[in-house]
């Protein structure tokens, strides 16, 4: 997937001004930055449920608003900040949601082993049964993941996947996403505001401020003293944990 020259508009004001970066396939990239400096808007152009004013996305040699919806639900999954569900449904009619492109609601067996697959990776197989209202933020999040799982798609989109969640649940998301890369191969781009989460969790941060990108490369190369001064307007101190840049502010 290749970004360039995003520019979008709210009101007269801009919030995203010839934004421009590429992402490496089968890596975790988190885009960070203040509220209000665009990560959340760039997150909705590239999943298509922000329009843009001008740019291109280019997907898979083809820009992506030339996709049929269909099509491009099998190689691209979203979770936005605001996936709370109306209907009471259990787990498992949750995680065969994910199955929709595929089968338009009606399941067959090949859709009931990636369900069940997936249900049984994130470790819901006691829970499936249960109705999502009924379980714990952090449960609910990991069959959110579980459902995404169940779609099967290249590219992962999480729109703040840790927020609400405890340090103990954000922490076990994190390392959810991780496996999601390592081990099964998925490119995940997801939208931080934990910059710790962001530095030991991921291959790539693209950092931005004021509607443009301050800067995009390795966490190493992005988590500097200099780079998040430059973003957050405090000063901050760098440590190594772990072979991990990490910071504190102060």
């Amino acid at each position: 997937m290749k970004v360039t020259e995003l520019t979008k508009q709210y009101d007269g004001k801009t919030v995203l001004n010839g934004v421009s970066f590429e992402i490496p396939k089968g890596k975790v990239i988190s885009l960070i930055g203040p509220n209000g400096a665009g990560k959340s808007t760039v997150m909705g152009i590239i999943s298509r449920l922000v329009a843009r004013d001008a740019g291109l996305v280019d997907f898979a040699g083809k820009d992506i608003s030339k996709w049929k919806s269909q099509e491009l639900s099998k190689r691209l999954a979203i979770l936005t900040q605001s996936n709370q569900i109306q209907m009471k449904l259990t787990v498992r009619e949750l995680v065969a949601f994910g199955r929709f492109p595929y089968s338009g609601g009606r399941i067959t067996p090949e859709d009931q082993q990636k369900i069940d697959e997936a249900i049984a990776y994130m470790e819901l197989e006691a829970f499936e049964d249960r109705f999502i209202d009924e379980l714990s933020g952090g449960q609910r999040q990991r069959a959110m993941i579980a459902m995404v799982i169940a779609q099967d798609t290249e590219f992962i989109l999480l729109d703040e996947p840790t927020n609400n969640l405890d340090i103990y649940h954000a922490s076990n998301m994190m390392k959810i996403v991780r496996r999601l890369c390592d081990e099964l191969g998925k490119t995940v781009i997801l939208v931080l505001h934990e910059i710790n989460y962001a530095a030991f969790y991921s291959d790539y941060i693209c950092a931005f401020a004021d509607g443009k990108i301050v800067k995009f490369g390795t966490v190493k190369e992005v988590m500097t003293r200099q780079t998040l001064s430059e973003i957050y307007k405090v000063d901050f101190e760098i440590l190594e944990v772990a072979g991990k840049p990490l910071s504190i502010y102060y």
